[in-house]
This record gives C-alpha cells, structure tokens and sequence, in this order.
C-alpha cells in the first residue's frame, strides 16, 4: 500500500504538476488545471460564455495557444514557448511573418536588471503580440531577418473557474478565493493552490459550523464573473480570504478588508501575532481579488493573505519564480496558518455565564484540576475564571484569548468544559 504523503510532499508534487502548464484568463490551460485539482477535490467547473456582461466588464474571447517561436536567419529557434510558456505575451493574437531585428526588438521584453530571466507580460484587453525573452538572448541576436510565429487562437468560447461547496452547521459562509490564471509563476499563483487545495481536502472530510466556498478563478475578471452571478450568495459570507503567494521566504502579511473590522480582520490580526515578523496593513484598492470582493456594492469581509505582498520581491512575475524559488517549510507555515484561522473561526463564540453573582465552586462542578500535557490545575482554572468573568454574552471567546494572553485554543477547551458543566450557554 503506497505510503500517504506528508502536506509537504502533497503540495510539492501539486505544483510540480501544474507548473508546465499554460494558463491564462481563459482557455484549457485553466480547464487542464482544474482537472488536476478535481482529482483531489469535487470542483464544479463553471463556464461563462464569452461575451456574458458581468456589471462594467465582459467576458472575453477565449484564448489558447499551440505553439509560438522566433527563428534566427539560420532557421534556430532563439525564443520557443515550448522551453518556456512565458515566452509569448498571455492572450497573443495569430501572427506569422518575417521581419528585421530591429523591427522585431519592438515585440519583445526583457528585464535589463535582470538579464537571465523572462518577464511576464500580458495583453487581455488590446489584441496584439509579442515574445519575452533573457536581455542576454537579446543582446546575442544578430542583423537579419527572422520568421515570427504566433499559433493561437482567439475566438468566442467561456470563461472558465472553478468552484467547491462544504456543507457546514449553518449557512454562513467562508469563502476561501485564489487565482488559477498565470502560466509557469510558481510562488505567485501555484503556492496559494497548493496550499487551499490541501486545506480543501482537509474541510470536506469533517464536520464544520460554518459552510466553505473555495474559488479558483482567473484574477479580477474571474471574481467579477463570480460576483455578477453570485450577488445574493455573496451577502452570505461572513468572512473570508484571498491567498497569493504562500510559498516564498518571507514572513506572513494580512491586507484587512475594506472595513478593517471584520471577523476575518480580527482572526487575522489575532493569528499573526506570533512575534515573528508577521504583519497585518490596512486596505488600499490594489493587488488582488479582494478589491473586488470588497468594492462598494459588495464591501464583503474579505482580506488578503500573503507572505511576500503584491510586487514586493524581484522574482515576481519573472521566470525566477519556479518550483526552486518556494519553501516547502513556507508553504507548511502557510497551511498552518490558516487551520489556526479555521480553527479560531469555527470556535469563536459568544457565551452567558449562568453563575453570574460570584464566582462559582468549580470544585463542585469537577472542573478543578489537570488538563493534562504541562500545563497544570492553576492554568486550567484561570481559563476558566477569565472565560466565566468574559461570559456576559457581548464579548466573544477571542476578545477574552486576546485579553487574558491565553492561547485561543485553551480558552475554548475551558468554554466547552464551562458549557458541559451547565455554566455556560451559548448565545445566538
């Protein structure tokens, strides 16, 4: 029987299916993607027709691509999309020609800092063309003339994403969204997959509170899309994240939503106080889907939840973010930052102390004494006293975690205790 893969091999091997693929904001490099990710999770596959109005935008055309080259006059391919798919601008129009170097330099992109990598560089909404390549491949190119192709295909078809649903206790949800939308970009797009697909997997085979959404979409037109179809499910969701880029080095940071004082703001805030660099910033309308999760009309609670932020390290967007750029022990502290965040979420709570005068005889509720592991009778009993002193049903479990300095998992174990013992109610 093989041997059941730790997280780390899990998301490792994950990634290093999906990185050769060719993804876009349409097109069958998503659909290819989702398929993978489907034979770990029931995703529904929905698609849009292109042309579909979705509030200021529409769906595009369809994109897909077989093959792009640039051949040198001896007939050399110097620039190949089959070496790299991020050779060719995402969303290139059919092209086949032969034209000068010096015509040809118009069309392609480099980063001069950088002169062994590729940029990524796209054009979703202005039909053109166009190659990335090295500054050092550029700068080897020699006078004359060389053949150009271009074989894509851009035409009426759908947009493309995917979509799970996790049943919980009750029907307020946690929508949990990520991209699915850049090509061979390891830390910026296939970091966040990895590690929400493992959690996913995790969810579905429990019991939860809450109900889960987990979104992989094409960015902004992707979270448009959804939120044009979605309107009334979209007043459903009570907290939520956007993940990017979980799997580089970097310590954690957490973008509050537009609000800045959501529940998901709040355990976040909370989560991240591990005293190891982590930090939590407040809302600007730039970086990911939850600008448009938290757009006026919407305003949901929705942060953004990243190592790296949006732009901040030299690989982003580049060919240098591959596999070997990641973390495996990164991408393991994302995870697990995020079942903290789950854990908080679905434990999180408002009580009523029923012994509200006085403290009560714990004894005589057999609640004095060890909890077990180090921690003895005393700390079980100031969990208890803070939980019983903070129960009078306005603050929350995490208001009274976060004021007493006790881990929020001790302090719900006391309100479990408290409530078994009939000390406790919950409140609505």
């Amino acid at each position: 029987m093989p041997a059941v893969p730790t997280d780390k091999e899990f998301m490792n091997e994950l990634i290093q299916r999906l990185y050769p693929i060719c993804r876009s904001i349409t097109g069958d490099g998503v659909r290819q993607t989702l398929t993978i990710l489907g034979e770990h999770l029931p995703l529904e596959r929905r698609e849009v027709p292109s042309g579909t109005e979705v509030f200021d935008w529409e769906v595009p055309l369809e994109w897909n691509i077989r093959d792009a080259y640039v051949k040198d006059p001896s007939g050399r391919r110097v620039i190949d999309f089959k070496e790299s798919n991020l050779s060719v601008v995402g969303y290139s129009v059919p092209f086949e020609g032969s034209m000068s170097l010096e015509e040809l330099r118009k069309r392609i992109h480099t980063l001069p800092d950088r002169p062994d990598w590729i940029p990524y560089r796209t054009s979703y909404y202005k039909q053109d063309w166009g190659f990335c390549t090295t500054q050092r491949i550029l700068d080897s190119l020699q006078d004359g003339v060389y053949e150009v192709r271009v074989d894509s295909s851009l035409e009426p078809g759908h947009l493309t994403y995917g979509e799970l649903e996790i049943p919980g206790e009750n029907d307020e949800e946690i929508l949990i969204s990520c991209h699915v939308c850049h090509p061979s970009l390891a830390n910026d797009n296939l970091s966040s997959i990895s590690v929400a697909t493992r959690l996913a997997m995790e969810l579905s085979a429990r019991k939860n509170r809450y109900r889960y959404r987990f979104l992989f979409i094409p960015v902004t037109i992707g979270s448009v899309t959804w939120l044009a179809l979605n309107k009334d499910r979209a007043q459903r969701v009570g907290l939520g994240l956007v993940l990017t880029c979980l799997g580089d080095s970097g310590a954690m940071h957490y973008k509050r939503s537009r609000r800045g004082d959501t529940a998901t703001d709040r355990i976040m805030s909370y989560v991240l106080q591990r005293g190891s660099g982590d930090s939590v910033f407040d809302f600007s309308p730039y970086g990911y889907d939850e600008r448009q999760f938290c757009s006026p009309g919407f305003d949901m609670p929705m942060g953004c939840l990243s190592r790296s932020t949006y732009g901040s390290f030299p690989e982003y967007h580049t060919s240098a973010d591959n596999p070997d750029f990641l973390s495996p022990d990164s991408l393991l502290d994302s995870l697990d930052v995020l079942r903290r965040f789950v854990l908080v979420a679905e434990g999180n709570r408002r009580y009523r102390n029923m012994k509200p005068y006085g403290e009560p005889r714990l004894g005589k509720y057999g609640l004095y004494g060890s909890v077990g592991g180090v921690r003895t009778g005393k700390f079980r009993e100031l969990a208890y006293l803070w939980v019983l002193n903070g129960s009078d049903g306005g603050r929350d479990l995490l208001d009274i975690a976060t004021r007493s300095g006790i881990p929020f998992e001790e302090i719900l174990e006391a309100a479990v205790a408290l409530e078994s013992a009939g000390l406790l109610v919950a409140c609505e």
